[in-house]
């Protein structure tokens, strides 16, 4: 192994000072601005400590005047309530005098009453003529044994009411209250915590729980959903309940939602969104709710019939206003006689017509032969084919086209029968006598579908 040795010579001095003097300028200049950089951000901070200082002083005297005010009101509020005590007292005095006027008029009129007998009896008592005093004795002998029985009951020994003023005022609460009353930090409220275990979603329906944060003062709270389409946020809830389920939402769209707690003084941040996916397809049942009277539900109001020459209109219990739905009605039972239309409608579609004979329902008309579609009391785009008892009726409401079309047996009927529908639909069929359908729902869309404007 080879070991190097190097030597070096010894620097000169002056030498050496002339190399490194450049850089020990510079070394220093850097510190010096450096150390300047402090010094400047030191004076910021005392400038803004000074500041703070006289904003607490200003914020001192506003509080002082609140305090002040709000001493005053508790106060007025003393001075209200003494006046009213001072006004019940008064007025308990005033019943007790009236009662103890009322028995002394009374006892008095007894006592005149029983004086003028003691006379009667004693003059009475005077007469010589014996025959004279036969005539009147026994009636006064009964009369005096009458009032002596009733004494007791007419002349009270002891006063009705009580003549003494038994009121004391309970004023402990209230001692006790201003002993406690002191100041509290209050500040706007930590943001509430979501609790993801208990949010769900359920068909067109979202829930939200959440709970608040632990070291917050929290008065209510505020739910934000958006669109289901990463738009802005709106204010569905507000309230101090931690549970809030929001219905009629769109089908097959994810929903972001957030909660921000609030109290006097203001609202705080709101928390991270949580995201809920509702249903991608539908699942109902008829309403009985808004349904004619003469329309029967069976089948947890999946079937309805209807004994009634007259046309009944059923909607559905969900309405829908974007996305692709699918939905089939079964037939039961089918009279020759019986007019049948299935299609969508306006929640306030007239349910005493044939669905379509207004400008709120849109349907397909079919019988045993033929079909067409009815909308504003006008038909077209007559289909021969019909239907019978266990015919199957599909009805395709397609609203990212705004388009409708419908099915029998599993085959298209007809081409599209409308387009351009914009708005909230609601299933709808309708019936009248000797016919009974149960709708199907949570169904995938036909594949065979084509839209208006797709090439046959």
């Amino acid at each position: 192994m080879k070991i190097k040795i190097s030597y070096q010579k010894d620097a000169d001095p002056a030498t050496d000072a002339k190399i490194r003097s450049p850089c020990s300028s510079t070394e220093l200049s850097q510190t010096l601005q450096a150390l300047s950089e402090k010094a400047k951000t030191a004076t910021e901070f005392i400038q803004r400590l000074k500041a703070a200082s006289d904003n607490m002083n200003e914020q001192c005297e506003e509080l002082e005047r609140e305090f002040g005010a709000q001493c005053e009101a508790l106060v007025d509020a003393i001075h209200a309530r003494r006046t009213q005590l001072i006004e019940f007292m008064h007025k308990e005095r005033d019943f007790k005098l009236r009662a103890l006027k009322d028995q002394v008029g009374a006892c008095t009129h007894k006592l005149q009453q029983t004086t003028g007998l003691l006379q009667y009896c004693i003059e009475a008592l005077k007469e010589t003529d014996p025959t004279a005093f036969l005539q009147i004795g026994t009636a006064l002998i009964n009369r005096v044994a009458n009032v002596d029985i009733a004494w007791h009951k007419d002349m009270t020994s002891a006063p009705l009411h009580s003549f003494q003023m038994d009121l004391t005022l309970d004023s402990a609460p209230v001692l006790r209250s201003i002993e406690q009353l002191h100041f509290i930090q209050m500040k706007a409220p930590e943001p509430p915590i979501i609790i993801p275990d208990e949010c769900s979603a359920e068909n067109n329906s979202v829930t939200i729980a959440w709970q608040p944060h632990p070291v917050s003062f929290v008065e209510g709270y505020i739910l934000e959903l958006d669109d289901g389409s990463h738009g802005a946020f709106r204010e569905v809830y507000c309230g101090k309940e931690t549970i809030c389920t929001v219905d009629g939402l769109h089908f097959s769209s994810m929903y972001n939602a957030r909660v921000k707690a609030f109290n006097s003084s203001g609202e705080g941040a709101c928390t991270e969104c949580i995201c809920l996916q509702t249903a991608e397809v539908a699942w109902f049942t008829l309403d009985p709710i808004t349904a004619h009277p003469d329309v029967k539900f069976s089948n947890e109001n999946s079937t309805v019939m209807c004994d009634s020459y007259e046309h009944r209109v059923v909607i559905g219990s969900i309405g829908f206003s974007r996305g692709v739905h699918y939905w089939e009605f079964l037939i039961d039972r089918y009279d020759s006689n019986t007019d049948l239309v299935f299609g969508v409608a306006r929640f306030d579609v007239n349910k005493e017509m044939m669905l379509g004979k207004d400008d709120k329902g849109w349907g397909m008309y079919i019988d045993n032969q033929r079909s067409w579609f009815l909308h504003c009391d006008g038909h077209e785009h007559r289909t021969e084919g019909g239907v019978n008892v266990a015919s199957v009726v599909g009805v395709f409401l397609d609203l990212d086209n705004h388009q409708l079309s419908f099915y029998v047996n599993q085959e298209p009927q007809g081409p599209v029968a409308f387009t351009d529908l914009y708005g909230v639909f609601y299933p709808a069929v309708s019936i009248n006598r000797s016919v009974a359908v149960t709708v199907h729902t949570g169904l995938d869309p036909p594949t065979d579908h084509e839209s208006e404007g797709d090439d046959s």
